[in-house]
């Protein structure tokens, strides 16, 4: 198994509240690069899941484990929630569906 993706894990800190304007400031994004193997999730694991066949959802696996928090991942321009995460002896499984911002 080839761990050739560039995946980044994303965490969004909201912007600060501005009581003059009532808006909130410009949200401060960072990002943690990880290399991952991708691959399509298979449809019975879709049907356990989320009970149906889910477009857009791809399992992912990390060589090593990945313990702070994030928020969402990042792969090229594409979002993906996180539905599932296992935490193997040595590696870290998430399966992931794609969400729309």
């Amino acid at each position: 198994m080839r761990y050739d993706t560039k995946i980044y894990m994303r965490t969004v800190e909201p912007g600060v509240y501005d009581p003059v304007t009532g808006n909130y400031g410009v949200p401060k994004i960072s990002e943690v690069e990880q290399m991952a193997a991708i691959q399509d999730t298979g449809e019975e694991r879709m049907k356990l899941l989320y009970g149906k066949i889910s477009q857009g959802s791809l399992t992912i696996q990390l060589q090593n484990h990945y313990d702070d928090p994030f928020d969402r991942i990042r792969i090229g321009e594409k979002l993906y929630t996180v539905d599932m995460s296992r935490r193997l002896r040595i590696k870290q499984i998430y399966v992931v569906s794609e969400v729309q911002e």
